[in-house]
């Protein structure tokens, strides 16, 4: 097995056929990880097993995705506007929620909190239809471009007034962090619904008035090469001009617009090449893969990334 110690592996991959978490986290450790994500699915039930691993050192943990452990409350799961709640009494429960991530994330040595930060509310799944229509008409077509300017333009008028409530939680989670005393990054996910935030600039001006706090982007590659079909972002483009503090990244491809698959693997094609850069230069990277991704294939995509970041860092020396 190719060297895995600089890698997590998420728990996303098996979390749904296991209501043990020792039996979860021991068939990560089967693909050669000793590093996992603890995703947001991860209950208590689940913690009353992992714990023991991990105070005996039997697993690290790199990371927590909030909200954690699970929360069975649809107000504040992982598409909901969180730490831009305009009602306040939400906006507080969410940054209460972010605090008891960071507590346990804490408590096991973890490096960073992955936080999917808000969204632009709107009546129905607009991101939903826009993608149904993109798989059957095309991103081209008439009636995408149609309900695209409908989307932005909400987007784009109602954007500023969440990002500002999210600057404020933030800004708040930063001070508990400090006041703590806590080595932890909060790392705000690129995300993969189009109403949602932040876009990599929306990062870069989260993260730019909150510099020296422990706030960074957490550059999910999937999610980004989704939202730059889509047309959102370009993602080359808006890492060379913008000035992004990074904590981490989650690993896995989109094959049109399904994410979380193995790199190349799938694809059978190299355009994950352009994000190598940002795997090398993060500080925690997670493998973020489906449960329809098999051992193999998850080993034959490691060892293809290994291979390329060799001749990367070999390119830079």
């Amino acid at each position: 097995m190719r060297n895995k110690e600089d890698f997590s592996f998420s728990t996303c991959w098996n979390i749904k056929k296991h209501r043990n978490g020792r039996a979860m986290l021991e068939e990560i450790m089967e693909l050669g990880f000793r590093n996992v994500e603890l995703n947001y699915n991860v209950t208590r039930e689940h913690l009353t097993t992992i714990e023991p691993m991990i105070e005996n050192g039997a697993i690290g943990i790199s990371s927590v995705h909030h909200a954690f452990p699970y929360i069975d409350d649809t107000d504040f799961d992982t598409d909901s506007p969180m730490l831009g709640y305009e009602d306040e009494d939400k906006r507080r429960r969410a940054l209460d929620l972010l605090k008891q991530s960071v507590e346990y994330a804490v408590r096991y040595g973890a490096k960073a909190v992955v936080v999917h930060p808000g969204e632009v509310p709107f009546p129905d799944n607009i991101d939903a239809r826009l993608k149904d229509i993109y798989k059957n008409q095309g991103r081209n077509s008439e009636a995408y471009a149609t309900l695209w300017t409908t989307m932005l333009e909400q987007r784009q008028s109602q954007a500023p007034q969440n990002l500002e409530r999210i600057h404020r939680s933030l800004e708040e989670i930063s001070d508990f962090i400090e006041q703590k005393g806590y080595k932890v990054a909060i790392g705000i996910e690129t995300r993969a619904r189009c109403y949602q935030i932040p876009t990599l600039r929306e990062a870069e001006w989260l993260t730019g008035r909150l510099k020296g706090s422990p706030v960074g982007l957490w550059y999910d590659i999937g999610h980004a090469m989704m939202m730059e079909r889509m047309g959102l972002y370009e993602n080359l483009r808006d890492l060379k001009e913008l000035e992004l503090p990074l904590a981490g990244v989650h690993i896995h491809e989109t094959i049109g617009l399904s994410d979380h698959w193995c790199p190349y693997v799938h694809s059978g094609l190299d355009d994950f090449d352009v994000f190598l850069d940002m795997i090398h230069k993060a500080p925690v990277r997670v493998y973020e893969l489906k449960s329809a991704c098999l051992p193999e294939e998850i080993e034959q995509s490691h060892n293809q990334i290994m291979n390329k970041l060799l001749v990367l860092e070999g390119q830079a020396k």
